[in-house]
């Protein structure tokens, strides 16, 4: 018997061998919408996106060039910016984007409404909006949830691979088990679900742990969306749904936005990363020597070793 993600894949495959030679047809034909891009870190390092770059995969040029009509753009820090900085960091990437779309009017603008983004597409610009990854970036107060929805914000992903006070992250629920105070949504994750079904913002389930994710199922009266995760049945990633939760999405009336992050859509990703990592071990644990900071660590190994390979292939 087939498994959902397996049906998919068949699906996939099978409409892209009877359409190959019409894909720029109907891409372009096609309202295209990314749910997740981190491109706006780069801007906050002072990069101008509204013109095409050298670095990264996207800038606005690039997203319209690419047939990109919609693009929720990521406002996101890691845990290391605690409460009492987090908000004022996700308020600083708002300004950056908001910026970018004044120098980038003639080709996209920022949308909080379905009416909003068809304009904007039928006027060919980019439907920019806001997604915020990581509920702690409200920083436990329904208030700053609010304040963030009247800003833009029309998605918020509840945990990123840090827990919140009042929901678990797949990271914890998978590494810590037990050994954690509690798991899924506490009474005031309930009521913070509520407040977002109540102020028309989309609950994205893209990192949460699995108890987490059945709790929200429980108590949203809206569709969920999971704006970057993909499928556990052909790749076993804690990040990934299973059938029965993808079930549940669909019976939600919810969407799962597909990942194509390696690591998400090839088993045997993780134990070939490993295996570069262990061939250059003084490189690794140079940089991880040089940081405190994890993910910025992960960032720069990623970044130097990718360095090497393409030297390699030169």
């Amino acid at each position: 018997m087939k498994t959902i993600g397996q049906y998919f894949l068949i699906l996939i495959i099978g409409c892209v061998t009877a359409e190959s030679q019409l894909y720029r047809e109907i891409h372009f034909d096609a309202i295209v919408a990314d749910t997740h891009n981190d491109v706006l870190l780069r801007a906050m390092k002072g990069e101008d996106l509204s013109v095409r770059t050298g670095s990264g995969h996207s800038d606005i040029v690039r997203l319209t060039e690419g047939g990109v009509d919609v693009q929720f753009f990521s406002v996101w820090c890691g845990e290391n910016y605690a409460n009492g900085k987090a908000f004022q960091r996700a308020n600083d990437m708002i300004d950056t984007l908001e910026q970018l779309l004044k120098r980038s009017k003639s080709r996209a603008v920022l949308v909080t409404s379905p009416r909003e983004l068809h304009a904007a597409v039928r006027e060919n610009k980019i439907a920019a909006l806001i997604g915020v990854e990581g509920g702690h970036m409200i920083e436990d107060k329904i208030e700053y949830l609010d304040l963030l929805a009247k800003r833009g914000m029309r998605y918020m992903t509840l945990t990123w691979n840090n827990s919140t006070s009042w929901a678990t992250s797949a990271a914890d629920e998978t590494e810590k088990g037990n050994s954690l105070p509690f798991k899924g949504l506490t009474d005031d994750g309930k009521k913070i679900i509520r407040r977002m079904n109540a102020l028309g913002v989309m609950v994205d389930l893209s990192h949460v742990g699995e108890r987490t994710f059945w709790d929200v199922i429980a108590v949203t009266t809206k569709p969920v969306i999971v704006s970057h995760s993909s499928v556990y049945a052909l790749c076993p990633s804690r990040r990934n749904l299973t059938d029965d939760q993808i079930r549940a999405v669909a019976k939600n009336n919810g969407v799962i936005c597909v990942n194509f992050y390696s690591g998400f859509i090839d088993s045997s990703f993780q134990r070939k990363a490993r295996e570069i990592r262990r061939q250059h071990k003084a490189l690794v644990d140079s940089i991880n020597h040089s940081t405190d900071d994890h993910w910025k660590a992960e960032m720069l190994i990623d970044s130097a070793l990718e360095r090497n390979y393409a030297t390699a292939r030169i």
